[in-house]
């Protein structure tokens, strides 16, 4: 016996859907305008079926799928090649988007991207043949990153991680100062979920803030997914400065 498990995901119209797509580099192999609109997109082993509704709401969606790759990184980067190309930008924020690249407190190195549709893609690559969560960490601001990874991402509850962040970075002084890489990290985690909640004035403080901490050769290679997100978020016209050698 064979089997296949393809998901079948809402949109309120299927033409931006389907341009979103095709900037990924996927193909539309089927699509239908009645009795109701249907369409597939196609890109190797990944089949994804879309369906009209009149009075679906895009930002209120939760739908959610899992697509496992052999190469995160190359997706990651062939997905952000096409967007910039069809956008002129890196969506970060909004609908559509691309989250950040990261290694997940689960095992698994992923992405997620949202379509125009609010439908969500986890795509990620298994790093561990342990799929359960990593305790959290005893230390202070690990302890906090790794809280507020989770909401942020695996929960998407950007709220929930800036209050996370903004309890660590306020009380710094009683547990002690967060080293550089921990405070990068915890103000480019801050300025992408501003971002996401529509507060500019905290996501631009956050990457000035995040443009001033000083880092060192190897710690700028242990946060590279984070200086890659730092890079993205930058508002066009905003010139935080890019975290410098010691």
């Amino acid at each position: 016996m064979s089997e296949k498990t393809i998901p079948v995901l809402p949109c309120r119209t299927l033409r931006p859907v389907l341009d979103f797509y095709a900037a990924l580099g996927f193909e539309t192999t089927f699509q239908q305008r009645s009795p109701h609109p249907y369409a597939v997109v196609e890109r190797g082993g990944i089949q994804l079926h879309f369906f009209g509704m009149k009075r679906y709401e895009p930002a209120e969606s939760f739908s959610t799928c899992c697509i496992r790759t052999d190469d995160v990184d190359g997706l990651y980067e062939a997905f952000r090649a096409g967007l910039k190309e069809a956008y002129g930008r890196v969506p970060a924020r909004g609908l559509p988007r691309i989250g950040p690249l990261k290694d997940t407190s689960h095992g698994v190195r992923q992405f997620l991207v949202t379509d125009p549709g609010g439908n969500c893609l986890r795509i990620g690559q298994p790093t561990g043949r342990d799929q359960h969560h990593r305790p959290a960490p005893g230390e202070p601001f690990s302890r906090a990153l790794h809280h507020a990874s989770l909401f942020a991402d695996s929960k998407e509850d950007p709220a929930g991680a800036a209050k996370i962040i903004d309890r660590a970075l306020r009380t710094g002084t009683g547990d002690g100062r967060p080293t550089p890489v921990q405070l990068f990290r915890l103000l480019v985690l801050r300025a992408d979920v501003a971002g996401r909640l529509g507060d500019e004035a905290t996501a631009a403080s956050a990457l000035v803030r995040a443009g001033a901490v000083r880092l060192t050769a190897r710690e700028r290679e242990s946060v590279r997914d984070d200086l890659e997100r730092f890079e993205e978020l930058r508002a066009p016209g905003d010139t935080p400065r890019d975290p410098g050698g010691a």
